[in-house]
């Protein structure tokens, strides 16, 4: 089956933190015969900070982030047998959204894919006459990058004839255990961009650890923290490569995951970030939210901080013999249940139960 997939970049992860999702699972369906097309904005200097050549299991069209240019691309809509349709594809989105799906032939399966459910879901109870709430009664199913219950009942809620997680994964070809990189030896590593939805919980788990810790080296990388206050004993690095992360994520002892507010509160969305860590071995502190233990277990595979203080009491008690071993348990267990193969597993099951029941109703 072809798929024409709408979404924000396949060839650039810079300021877009779905790439490493939009590649682990759309490589994965591609292994089990999908034809994909995947269609990129040139937006936000992306194309000028690619991190990856055009694969081959995949075809990218980029077009100019012009209305004449989108038109074109939505008009190839109607080649596909699954139309999908990106959230945070990043130019004129509900144009795009209306577009697409108008060009989709009528027997297509018709599917908008949730990259960030909390702020999509937000707009769409302020606001009764969303273009995405309007389109919800003609399309078939919604995919989200998480959320668990609480989002696929608000999605339910707002109209949405059928609403499943699709959780982030490992790609372990691409996320693996390295050879330790001398530059970037710290206690705690924390890489992301800085985000408004996620800036004062990085001030509480790791900015003000560090400021409290000053025995300790702090690593920060990712995006827009330049002018950020900090201590001297943090090492702020900037954007950091996608060819590096499985090196960012072994040399320090140990790394932390920082949710968004918004995903925190919701639960059971876990982070690409999660997976990228565990994959390379790495012992992963992260913030609380409701379902880490359906990912890894707590204290064995993840250790779970609950504000400032708990990072740095489990810092203080952490050897690099325990970091160690709680590495290589989260990368068993997520080599063995949460790669994108077995993501892939659920969207191909979801995408031919729909079409199947499309063609019985026609």
């Amino acid at each position: 089956m072809k798929i024409a997939f709408y979404g924000s970049s396949l060839l650039s992860a810079y300021w877009n933190g779905a790439a490493t999702y939009y590649r682990g699972l759309l490589r994965a369906l591609a292994q089990r015969g999908y034809q994909i097309t995947f269609y990129e904005p040139d937006v936000y200097q992306r194309q000028q900070n690619r991190d990856i050549d055009p694969p081959e299991w995949c075809n990218v069209v980029v077009y100019e982030g012009t209305v004449d240019a989108l038109k074109n691309v939505a008009a190839e809509a109607a080649l596909a047998d699954i139309v999908v349709k990106a959230s945070g594809v990043g130019f004129e989105d509900d144009l795009l959204l209306q577009q697409v799906m108008k060009a989709a032939r009528p027997g297509a399966l018709k599917i908008f894919w949730d990259v960030d459910a909390p702020a999509t879901l937000a707009e769409l109870k302020g606001s009764s006459e969303h273009p995405l709430r309007t389109e919800l009664a003609d399309l078939d199913l919604v995919l989200t990058y998480g959320g668990g219950d609480p989002v696929v009942a608000a999605y339910r809620a707002v109209g949405a004839a059928s609403c499943v997680p699709i959780y982030n994964a490992l790609d372990p070809e691409t996320h693996h255990p390295v050879a330790r990189d001398r530059r970037l030896e710290a206690d705690l590593g924390f890489l992301g961009n800085r985000l408004p939805d996620r800036e004062a919980r990085v001030e509480t788990f790791f900015l003000e650890p560090a400021a409290n810790s000053s025995d300790l080296r702090f690593l920060l990388g990712g995006s827009g923290w330049k002018d950020k206050p900090m201590t001297p004993n943090v090492n702020y690095i900037g954007h950091v490569s996608t060819r590096d992360h499985n090196a960012f994520n072994v040399t320090p002892k140990a790394v932390l995951n920082i949710s968004r507010e918004s995903m925190a509160q919701n639960g059971f969305s876990p982070a690409t970030r999660v997976f990228e860590a565990a994959g390379a071995g790495a012992c992963l502190i992260t913030d609380h939210w409701e379902g880490i233990d359906h990912f890894l277990k707590p204290d064995e595979e993840i250790l779970v901080a609950r504000d400032g203080q708990d990072v740095r009491d489990i810092l203080a008690g952490l050897t690099v013999e325990r970091a160690a071993d709680i590495g290589r348990s989260a990368l068993q267990r997520v080599l063995r249940e949460h790669t994108y193969q077995h993501r892939a597993v659920e969207v191909d099951r979801q995408f031919r139960s729909h079409s199947g029941r499309k063609e019985a109703a026609e």
